[in-house]
């Protein structure tokens, strides 16, 4: 499922850079194997809690790997969705897709891979290097909403272009957000640490 996430995010990617439309619609089945494999965990995983009753680090990693197949569920709904903006924007040609944008893309797609290599694994470092990297991922897709917002007070004739690409940000940003949880589950798995929300609750609990 790692994989077929991993596909269909680099196709949309690649469709975005080249402006192709074929390519940009064939994305829409290779969502559908994705949520084929997503009904398969389902299964899986509840036939392991009903008939082996896992514990310990066996049963973290079995109700990890449903919430990661969830996670890469939505990394193909992404995928998709980027696809639909790909699609719009080669139709139009009007506007194409900004380098910053695409560095974005590379940067995502570095932490999925990250993370998906660290569940493999079960490196529990690697996981926190991808942590580490969500930062990055924040800050540029800020950076462009906010030049794509200028760009559309300068040039109002290109503002469905451009918030095509305020989109495609959008659903990068979140795509590193999924990244980040497979790597935190991860954590879990190997270090029976829950590291989800550390900060914001740390941040509550201060004086």
């Amino acid at each position: 499922m790692g994989g077929l996430a991993e596909a269909i995010l680099e196709k949309a990617l690649r469709a975005l850079e080249s402006a192709d439309l074929a390519l940009a619609e064939s994305v829409r089945t290779d969502d559908l194997a994705i949520d084929q494999v997503d009904v398969d965990i389902d299964s899986a995983v509840l036939h392991l809690l009903a008939l082996q009753a896992p514990v310990a680090e066996d049963l973290r990693r079995v109700t990890a790997s449903k919430t990661i197949a969830i996670y890469l569920e939505r990394v193909g709904d992404l995928s998709r969705n980027l696809a639909g903006c790909a699609g719009r924007l080669a139709r139009s040609q009007a506007v194409p897709a900004p380098a910053r944008i695409l560095e974005l893309g590379g940067l995502v797609r570095a932490q999925l891979r990250g993370a998906l290599d660290a569940f493999a694994n079960q490196d529990s470092e690697e996981a926190r290097r991808v942590l580490e990297r969500d930062d990055e991922v924040d800050e540029l897709q800020d950076e462009l909403v906010r030049e794509q917002i200028a760009a559309v007070a300068s040039n109002p004739e290109l503002a469905a272009e451009r918030v095509d690409l305020i989109l495609i940000a959008e659903h990068l940003e979140r795509v590193g957000d999924h990244a980040t949880n497979i790597a935190e589950d991860v954590i879990l798995i190997v270090e029976a640490e829950n590291v989800k929300h550390r900060e914001k609750l740390r941040g509550q609990t201060s004086p």
